[in-house]
Protein backbone atom coordinates (compact mmCIF):
# COMPACT_ATOMS: atom_id res chain seq x y z
CA UNK A 1 0.00 0.00 0.00
CA UNK A 2 2.69 2.37 0.44
CA UNK A 3 3.93 2.34 -2.59
CA UNK A 4 0.59 2.66 -4.11
CA UNK A 5 -0.11 5.79 -2.05
CA UNK A 6 3.85 7.05 -3.51
CA UNK A 7 2.35 6.37 -6.99
CA UNK A 8 -0.57 8.13 -6.24
CA UNK A 9 1.35 11.23 -4.73
CA UNK A 10 3.16 11.20 -7.93
CA UNK A 11 0.60 10.72 -10.65
CA UNK A 12 -1.29 13.71 -8.71
CA UNK A 13 1.89 15.85 -8.74
CA UNK A 14 2.60 15.37 -12.62
CA UNK A 15 -0.73 15.38 -13.36
CA UNK A 16 -0.71 18.83 -11.95
CA UNK A 17 2.30 20.04 -13.95
CA UNK A 18 1.02 18.44 -17.15
CA UNK A 19 -2.27 20.90 -16.78
CA UNK A 20 -0.15 23.66 -15.20
CA UNK A 21 1.06 25.41 -18.18
CA UNK A 22 -2.22 25.92 -19.61
CA UNK A 23 -3.26 27.70 -16.22
CA UNK A 24 0.06 29.17 -15.38
CA UNK A 25 0.14 30.79 -19.33
CA UNK A 26 -3.31 33.06 -18.65
CA UNK A 27 -1.98 33.41 -14.77
CA UNK A 28 -1.67 36.97 -14.07
CA UNK A 29 0.41 35.99 -9.99
CA UNK A 30 1.01 32.40 -8.85
CA UNK A 31 2.80 30.98 -5.73
CA UNK A 32 4.13 27.02 -5.30
CA UNK A 33 5.68 26.12 -1.91
CA UNK A 34 6.34 22.48 -0.44
CA UNK A 35 6.29 22.40 3.15
CA UNK A 36 6.28 19.77 6.14
CA UNK A 37 4.57 19.88 9.17
CA UNK A 38 4.36 17.97 12.42
CA UNK A 39 3.00 17.36 15.67
CA UNK A 40 2.60 14.89 18.45
CA UNK A 41 -1.20 14.77 19.39
CA UNK A 42 -3.06 14.43 16.75
CA UNK A 43 -6.38 12.07 17.31
CA UNK A 44 -8.21 9.42 14.94
CA UNK A 45 -11.57 8.08 15.88
CA UNK A 46 -11.52 4.57 18.01
CA UNK A 47 -8.33 5.44 18.59
CA UNK A 48 -7.35 6.26 22.37
CA UNK A 49 -3.52 7.04 22.31
CA UNK A 50 -2.12 10.57 20.89
CA UNK A 51 -0.75 10.00 17.23
CA UNK A 52 2.40 11.70 15.79
CA UNK A 53 2.58 12.63 12.34
CA UNK A 54 4.73 14.10 9.61
CA UNK A 55 3.01 15.68 6.90
CA UNK A 56 4.86 16.62 3.78
CA UNK A 57 3.02 19.05 1.44
CA UNK A 58 2.28 20.89 -2.06
CA UNK A 59 0.70 23.75 -2.37
CA UNK A 60 -0.29 25.81 -5.66
CA UNK A 61 -2.51 29.06 -5.55
CA UNK A 62 -2.68 30.89 -9.16
CA UNK A 63 -4.68 33.76 -10.56
CA UNK A 64 -6.34 34.99 -13.26
CA UNK A 65 -8.37 37.74 -14.80
CA UNK A 66 -11.56 36.13 -13.57
CA UNK A 67 -10.90 33.95 -10.34
CA UNK A 68 -7.94 31.83 -8.55
CA UNK A 69 -6.89 28.29 -8.47
CA UNK A 70 -5.79 26.59 -5.25
CA UNK A 71 -4.69 23.19 -4.85
CA UNK A 72 -2.75 21.20 -1.89
CA UNK A 73 -1.54 17.61 -2.12
CA UNK A 74 -0.13 16.50 2.19
CA UNK A 75 1.04 12.72 2.53
CA UNK A 76 0.52 12.33 6.10
CA UNK A 77 2.91 9.64 7.56
CA UNK A 78 1.33 8.26 11.30
CA UNK A 79 3.22 6.55 14.17
CA UNK A 80 2.31 3.18 15.65
CA UNK A 81 -0.33 4.65 17.26
CA UNK A 82 -2.57 4.98 14.12
CA UNK A 83 -1.57 1.28 12.67
CA UNK A 84 -1.77 0.38 9.27
CA UNK A 85 -3.65 -2.29 8.14
CA UNK A 86 -2.07 -5.50 9.56
CA UNK A 87 -0.37 -3.40 12.11
CA UNK A 88 3.48 -3.71 11.08
CA UNK A 89 3.98 0.42 10.98
CA UNK A 90 1.65 4.02 11.08
CA UNK A 91 -0.62 4.79 8.45
CA UNK A 92 0.15 6.82 5.77
CA UNK A 93 -2.68 8.79 3.52
CA UNK A 94 -2.76 10.76 0.71
CA UNK A 95 -5.42 13.60 0.58
CA UNK A 96 -5.86 16.38 -1.92
CA UNK A 97 -7.97 19.54 -2.28
CA UNK A 98 -8.70 21.75 -4.90
CA UNK A 99 -10.89 24.26 -5.41
CA UNK A 100 -11.59 26.98 -8.17
CA UNK A 101 -12.79 30.50 -7.39
CA UNK A 102 -14.98 32.58 -9.82
CA UNK A 103 -14.85 36.12 -9.66
CA UNK A 104 -18.37 37.04 -10.13
CA UNK A 105 -17.92 40.73 -10.59
CA UNK A 106 -15.25 40.28 -12.74
CA UNK A 107 -17.45 37.75 -14.77
CA UNK A 108 -20.31 39.98 -15.01
CA UNK A 109 -18.74 43.37 -15.00
CA UNK A 110 -20.30 44.53 -12.19
CA UNK A 111 -18.74 46.22 -8.94
CA UNK A 112 -20.12 43.85 -6.33
CA UNK A 113 -18.38 45.29 -3.64
CA UNK A 114 -20.15 46.10 -0.39
CA UNK A 115 -18.89 47.78 2.79
CA UNK A 116 -15.26 45.02 3.42
CA UNK A 117 -16.46 43.15 1.13
CA UNK A 118 -13.97 43.38 -2.22
CA UNK A 119 -15.65 40.62 -4.42
CA UNK A 120 -18.04 37.99 -4.57
CA UNK A 121 -17.12 34.31 -6.24
CA UNK A 122 -18.61 31.01 -6.90
CA UNK A 123 -16.75 28.78 -5.20
CA UNK A 124 -16.63 25.09 -6.47
CA UNK A 125 -14.18 22.09 -5.34
CA UNK A 126 -13.49 18.85 -4.00
CA UNK A 127 -11.87 16.70 -1.72
CA UNK A 128 -10.14 12.78 -2.58
CA UNK A 129 -8.06 11.13 -0.37
CA UNK A 130 -6.98 7.44 0.16
CA UNK A 131 -5.58 5.77 3.90
CA UNK A 132 -3.93 2.69 4.32
CA UNK A 133 -5.41 1.72 7.51
CA UNK A 134 -8.24 -0.83 8.49
CA UNK A 135 -10.86 1.91 8.08
CA UNK A 136 -9.31 2.06 4.21
CA UNK A 137 -11.32 5.85 3.74
CA UNK A 138 -11.71 6.91 0.41
CA UNK A 139 -12.74 10.41 1.29
CA UNK A 140 -14.77 11.90 -2.57
CA UNK A 141 -15.74 15.08 -1.21
CA UNK A 142 -18.08 17.96 -4.03
CA UNK A 143 -18.60 21.84 -2.46
CA UNK A 144 -20.31 24.88 -4.67
CA UNK A 145 -21.30 28.05 -3.13
CA UNK A 146 -20.55 31.69 -3.09
CA UNK A 147 -17.77 33.26 -1.32
CA UNK A 148 -17.26 36.51 0.36
CA UNK A 149 -13.79 38.29 -0.40
CA UNK A 150 -13.01 40.64 2.30
CA UNK A 151 -10.36 43.72 1.33
CA UNK A 152 -7.29 42.97 3.50
CA UNK A 153 -4.20 45.02 2.66
CA UNK A 154 -1.63 42.41 0.84
CA UNK A 155 -3.70 39.74 2.29
CA UNK A 156 -7.11 37.38 2.13
CA UNK A 157 -10.03 36.96 4.36
CA UNK A 158 -12.88 34.84 2.92
CA UNK A 159 -16.31 33.27 3.86
CA UNK A 160 -18.05 30.74 2.27
CA UNK A 161 -21.29 28.93 2.27
CA UNK A 162 -21.34 26.07 0.58
CA UNK A 163 -23.33 22.94 -0.41
CA UNK A 164 -21.65 20.11 0.31
CA UNK A 165 -21.81 16.43 -0.65
CA UNK A 166 -19.64 13.12 0.49
CA UNK A 167 -18.78 9.49 -0.17
CA UNK A 168 -16.24 7.65 1.74
CA UNK A 169 -15.69 3.94 2.08
CA UNK A 170 -15.55 2.09 5.85
CA UNK A 171 -13.35 -0.97 5.46
CA UNK A 172 -14.61 -2.28 8.81
CA UNK A 173 -17.84 -3.25 7.35
CA UNK A 174 -16.90 -3.30 4.21
CA UNK A 175 -19.06 -0.99 2.52
CA UNK A 176 -19.16 2.80 0.82
CA UNK A 177 -21.51 5.20 2.31
CA UNK A 178 -23.28 8.04 0.76
CA UNK A 179 -23.72 10.45 3.34
CA UNK A 180 -26.25 13.28 2.96
CA UNK A 181 -25.86 16.59 1.26
CA UNK A 182 -25.34 19.13 3.77
CA UNK A 183 -23.79 22.51 4.37
CA UNK A 184 -20.30 23.74 5.41
CA UNK A 185 -19.14 27.37 6.63
CA UNK A 186 -15.82 28.26 5.15
CA UNK A 187 -13.46 30.40 6.60
CA UNK A 188 -9.63 31.10 5.17
CA UNK A 189 -7.32 33.73 6.01
CA UNK A 190 -3.93 35.29 5.36
CA UNK A 191 -2.83 38.38 7.12
CA UNK A 192 0.52 39.88 7.43
CA UNK A 193 1.69 41.97 10.33
CA UNK A 194 5.15 43.13 11.67
CA UNK A 195 6.15 42.61 15.17
CA UNK A 196 9.55 44.50 15.34
CA UNK A 197 11.84 44.07 12.55
CA UNK A 198 9.80 40.44 11.97
CA UNK A 199 7.68 39.95 9.26
CA UNK A 200 4.97 37.58 9.88
CA UNK A 201 1.48 36.41 8.94
CA UNK A 202 -1.35 34.97 10.63
CA UNK A 203 -3.13 32.53 8.32
CA UNK A 204 -4.89 29.24 8.50
CA UNK A 205 -9.30 28.35 7.90
CA UNK A 206 -11.88 27.33 9.92
CA UNK A 207 -14.80 24.43 8.44
CA UNK A 208 -17.76 24.04 10.25
CA UNK A 209 -19.32 21.14 8.46
CA UNK A 210 -23.47 20.43 9.44
CA UNK A 211 -24.54 16.73 10.39
CA UNK A 212 -24.31 14.59 7.46
CA UNK A 213 -27.21 11.49 8.06
CA UNK A 214 -25.78 8.43 9.22
CA UNK A 215 -22.22 6.84 9.46
CA UNK A 216 -21.51 3.26 7.84
CA UNK A 217 -22.27 2.01 11.58
CA UNK A 218 -25.92 3.57 11.44
CA UNK A 219 -24.74 6.35 13.81
CA UNK A 220 -26.38 9.42 13.40
CA UNK A 221 -22.93 12.45 12.54
CA UNK A 222 -23.04 15.18 14.58
CA UNK A 223 -21.55 18.57 13.15
CA UNK A 224 -18.05 18.72 12.81
CA UNK A 225 -15.58 21.83 13.39
CA UNK A 226 -11.83 22.02 12.30
CA UNK A 227 -9.25 24.71 12.27
CA UNK A 228 -5.68 25.08 11.79
CA UNK A 229 -3.98 28.36 12.81
CA UNK A 230 -0.35 29.17 12.26
CA UNK A 231 2.07 32.66 12.79
CA UNK A 232 4.48 31.99 9.75
CA UNK A 233 7.64 34.20 10.30
CA UNK A 234 9.16 35.22 6.48
CA UNK A 235 12.71 33.71 7.40
CA UNK A 236 14.38 33.93 4.30
CA UNK A 237 13.85 37.88 3.96
CA UNK A 238 15.32 37.99 7.66
CA UNK A 239 18.37 35.91 6.92
CA UNK A 240 18.66 35.94 3.19
CA UNK A 241 17.11 38.81 1.65
CA UNK A 242 14.72 37.19 -0.43
CA UNK A 243 11.41 37.62 1.05
CA UNK A 244 8.47 35.09 0.52
CA UNK A 245 11.07 32.16 0.33
CA UNK A 246 11.88 30.27 3.44
CA UNK A 247 8.85 30.83 6.14
CA UNK A 248 8.60 28.75 9.23
CA UNK A 249 6.50 28.86 12.27
CA UNK A 250 3.94 27.22 15.02
CA UNK A 251 0.29 26.47 14.60
CA UNK A 252 -2.86 24.82 16.64
CA UNK A 253 -5.21 22.09 14.72
CA UNK A 254 -8.34 22.02 16.98
CA UNK A 255 -10.94 19.39 15.51
CA UNK A 256 -14.49 18.79 17.77
CA UNK A 257 -16.56 15.58 16.24
CA UNK A 258 -13.76 14.33 13.68
CA UNK A 259 -15.78 13.15 10.13
CA UNK A 260 -18.85 13.95 12.32
CA UNK A 261 -18.04 11.54 15.21
CA UNK A 262 -19.90 12.41 18.27
CA UNK A 263 -17.07 14.31 20.74
CA UNK A 264 -17.92 11.82 23.10
CA UNK A 265 -16.00 9.05 20.94
CA UNK A 266 -12.86 7.95 21.16
CA UNK A 267 -9.95 10.25 19.48
CA UNK A 268 -13.42 12.40 18.00
CA UNK A 269 -11.60 15.67 19.51
CA UNK A 270 -8.09 16.87 18.35
CA UNK A 271 -6.08 19.63 20.14
CA UNK A 272 -2.74 19.57 18.84
CA UNK A 273 0.25 22.51 18.59
CA UNK A 274 2.46 22.04 15.17
CA UNK A 275 5.52 23.13 13.87
CA UNK A 276 5.77 24.50 9.96
CA UNK A 277 8.65 24.76 7.34
CA UNK A 278 7.80 26.29 4.07
CA UNK A 279 9.62 26.57 0.67
CA UNK A 280 8.19 28.75 -1.92
CA UNK A 281 9.64 28.91 -5.42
Amino acid sequence: MKSKLSCVFATAVVGFGVAAPVTVSAANWSDTSVFYRTGNNFREPAIAENVAKDIFGFTHVSGYDYGQNFLNVDVLISDRSDPAEGGAQGAQEIYVVYAHQLYLGKVFKRDLSFGPVKEIALTTGFDWNSKNNEFASKVRKVLIGPTLKFNVPNGYFDVGLLYYKEKNNNGIVGKSVDFDSTYRIALAWGVPFQLGPVPLSFEGFLNYTAEKGKDGFGVDTDPETWTNLFVMADVGQMLMGKPKTLRAGIGYEYIKNKFGSSDGSTGSKTTTPMLKVQWHF
